[in-house]
């Protein structure tokens, strides 16, 4: 493997080269194992992505495991209170601790299932059995990586030097904050395997030009679906609905921007639900409670976006995680997690069917064009068409993309 990366790395700028501005990316970029191993390297492990919510492990012992193509770290509270990242890798040699998406650790204790060696939940080892008089087992604990929880919202990075998270806390603070995600717990979660690369699904996340054809009941529902230009008049009366009600929300558009410049990159924009709609429901009614600084729904919706991974979706009764899970050239796994406030009751609140039906049908939606997309350009006679006026986001992922790669 380590030869086709390097054979790789040494037709990357020939191919980097190749591509028309403003067009999708040829076609080895989405179908060339060596060139995923180059994305790993040169992209998606130096940047933060979200590992999940906080409420997910609220109790001691409590943990996630978060994989990233073949990395793979355990997310735990400890005894403290603290959050830690720990890699999924024994120091002894090598096997995995923890398997699963979630548990409990038995009294505090992660033991590997081969050899036995057990660490604390700072990454301690605590024990290894029949181990030489030179043994250092203060030598030996788990790895860390670092984490930042920020409105509720676990990030961590494999990087070595991980990028400047500063602006992007600040600007989660100051959005996320007035949703009260902080505040809030995971009502539902569900896990899609799609069936293709991992750049064709954030493409698709970050363009709205499907939406009409592929999304008609997202469509309905969001003014985001039509041409900015269309929509003016509708996006001004949202933003006024907000102010009436004390919203403030900033706008930022830094996608990408800090490619080179150490430091994450962060979006966040606003756009409103056409008239009626308060929520992303079936019936346009707001589900039972209200989160964070919401005394009544403002009609419109916030979309977040840290690093190439992370994406999230405001509402002011609920809130959606998406984290994008690369796995290998041609699988890429997403999970969306759905939030509500953290005092919320079931079955009294919110309805979890109401809560979560528009986007699980996206998202299954979602899973299907990709595919099909993954499909076709896996034909020897593909070529990138160019993007529309509707695909800004896609063309400037591209464009970060292709930078990172080259750098």
């Amino acid at each position: 493997m380590r030869k086709s990366i390097e054979a790789a790395a040494a037709q990357l700028p020939a191919l980097i080269q190749s591509r028309r501005p403003g067009h999708a990316l040829p076609r080895e970029f989405y179908t060339e194992a060596a060139i995923f191993e180059c994305d790993m390297q040169s992209m998606l492990l130096k940047h933060w992505f979200c590992a999940g919510h906080a409420s997910s492990i609220a109790r001691p012992g409590d943990y996630l495991v978060v994989d990233l193509g073949e990395e793979s770290v355990i997310v735990v509270r400890t005894p403290a209170g603290e959050v830690r990242a720990l890699l999924n890798v024994c120091r002894h040699r090598g096997s995995r601790l923890c398997t699963g998406r979630a548990g409990k650790a038995a009294a505090a204790r992660l033991t590997c299932p081969y050899h036995a060696w057990t660490y604390d939940l700072d990454g301690n080892l605590l024990a290894a059995r029949l181990m030489p008089e030179s043994f250092r087992r203060s030598e030996m604990g788990l790895k860390t990586l670092p984490v930042r929880v920020i409105e509720g919202l676990i990030f961590t990075t494999f990087a070595e030097q991980p990028l400047d998270f500063a602006a992007a806390e600040e600007t989660l603070t100051r959005s996320a904050g007035v949703y009260g995600w902080a505040r809030a717990k995971v009502a539902h979660r569900e896990m899609y395997s799609i069936t293709a690369n991992w750049k064709l699904a954030v493409e698709n996340y970050m363009e709205c030009y499907h939406c009409q054809p592929a999304h008609p009941e997202y469509a309905k529902r969001h003014v985001y679906a039509r041409p900015p230009e269309m929509n003016v008049e509708v996006e001004r009366a949202g933003r006024r609905r907000a102010e009436i009600l004390g919203i403030v929300v900033p706008d930022v558009d830094g996608y990408g921007c800090a490619a080179g410049a150490g430091q994450e990159s962060i979006s966040i924009f606003r756009s409103a639900l056409y008239e009626g709609q308060l929520s992303a429901t079936d019936d346009g009614r707001a589900l039972g409670k209200l989160m964070g600084s919401f005394s009544a729904s403002d009609g419109n919706s916030t979309y977040f976006d840290i690093g190439p991974l992370s994406d999230f979706l405001a509402y002011p009764d609920h809130g959606v995680i998406y984290r994008f899970i690369p796995r290998a050239v041609d699988r890429t796994e997403m999970e969306v997690l759905w939030l509500v406030d953290e005092a919320a009751v079931e079955g009294t609140d919110y309805d979890v069917e109401r809560l979560t039906w528009l986007w699980k049908t996206t998202s299954a939606e979602d899973k299907k064009i990709v595919e099909m997309n993954q499909a076709g350009v896996n034909s020897r006679f593909f070529e990138p068409g160019p993007y529309s006026l509707q695909e800004t986001y896609a063309d400037r992922f591209v464009c970060w993309y292709l930078q990172e790669l080259s750098s």
